[in-house]
């Protein structure tokens, strides 16, 4: 049987090794799965500890996707058995629920903290659980034909996977934007919002990997090393008069993005996104998914931006999980995955048709935390 993660240790000059782990389940676009996420975090806790690893490379296969998202399959079976169960009202009922939420944040944990380099090659399409893990790791690159997004506004759930922590730290009200709209991010983008560091040319990809093979690592300065070949790959890519690298629409946009997000309450925000007069495409398109998107899901997004300002990442996980269980029992989520990737009738039905429907205190009930802090799953992260 296949494995949907492939393990492989690369042989550099002077004899320490890189590690290259490879998502292999092209057919979902390697969609992140419970699967996955338990072989990746033994084999990246394995590299870790081995002082013979330089650094870690996190990619995948095929030429469409290097995460499209997470897998939901499973998660939607076991949210129509919840909801049909005794033990709808208790949001840590959904064991499978519980499980992979703390298996996924977990692995983005790590990632975050990873005490050696970890590059990221984000080809393709990279969304939700996809960013989870490329938005932690210490060098990341993008392509030409990289495609960004968190739009979990269109299944009723809000952008995860430490979404709430670096989407309130992007510049302005940018993240605001995307989190409201799922608005499809390119490689300018990507830098510009702070989750990519390097563009460089996807047929490039394998001389990179040669020169990595051909530094002198384990002297102190690996992070440095790897910033080099990566900064010397984009600036061949971004000269080489070949290599389309598209302008970034949230730099174009910016202002215009500032004047809408800064209004001072959601229903205001949402009615300027949604009244917009313009022929743009890229605008209309965000406009169009926020449209169509959950009112609750709007009002979750913003809610935990404004609640995270202060936390530290571990604390934002911890508050995720219980976030994320809350939707799990609750209609919109499952409601959205049917409508979008089930049964694909692409017509969901909303709890709450319109923001004013979502009373503050529904929206609050989602911050109901059923566990003492020492005895929540994830109390072991960090401070």
């Amino acid at each position: 049987m296949n494995q949907p993660v492939l393990f492989e240790e690369l042989a550099a000059r002077n004899g320490l090794r890189i590690g290259v782990a490879t998502l292999a389940s092209e057919k979902t676009l390697n969609a992140i799965s419970l699967e996955m996420v338990d072989l990746l975090t033994p084999q990246l806790r394995k590299w870790q500890a081995d002082p013979e690893v330089a650094l870690v490379i996190l990619q995948a296969q095929g030429e469409k996707a290097f995460c499209a998202g997470g897998d939901l399959q499973q998660l939607y079976r076991t949210m129509r058995e919840h909801h049909a169960s005794p033990e709808r009202g208790d949001i840590r009922g959904n064991r499978y629920a519980a499980e992979f939420f703390e298996h996924e944040y977990r692995l983005d944990y790590l990632i975050h903290t990873f005490g050696k380099p970890i590059l990221c090659w984000g080809h393709g399409i990279v969304m939700g659980g996809g960013i989870g893990l490329m938005a932690g790791c210490s060098h990341r690159v993008v392509t030409e034909k990289s495609r960004l997004a968190m739009p979990e506004i269109t299944i009723g759930l809000y952008p995860d996977v430490g979404g709430s922590w670096f989407l309130s730290r992007m510049p302005g009200k940018t993240g605001v934007f995307l989190a409201l709209t799922g608005a499809l991010l390119n490689s300018a983008d990507a830098v510009f919002a702070g989750l990519a560091d390097y563009r460089v040319a996807h047929a490039s990809k394998q001389s990179v990997f040669d020169a990595l093979l051909a530094q002198d690592w384990g002297r102190g300065n690996d992070a440095e090393l790897l910033e080099r070949v990566l900064a010397d790959a984009q600036s061949a890519s971004l000269n080489d008069g070949v290599t389309a690298f598209a302008p970034s629409n949230l730099i174009s946009h910016y202002d215009q993005i500032e004047a809408l997000c800064r209004k001072p309450t959601l229903p205001e925000i949402v009615d300027g996104i949604l009244s917009l007069q313009t022929e743009d495409a890229w605008l209309l398109k965000a406009a169009g998914t926020l449209r169509a998107g959950s009112p609750g899901s709007a009002w979750l997004g913003y809610a935990l931006q404004k609640r995270v300002r202060h936390m530290s990442l571990a604390e934002v996980f911890r508050l995720e999980f219980v976030v994320s269980l809350h939707c799990a029992a609750r209609a919109d989520f499952v409601e959205g995955v049917r409508a979008l990737i089930i049964e694909k009738d692409q017509k969901p039905k909303w709890q709450h048709a319109t923001l004013a429907e979502a009373a503050p205190e529904w929206v609050e009930g989602f911050f109901d935390d059923p566990w003492k802090r020492e005895e929540h799953p994830l109390a072991d992260l960090g401070a």
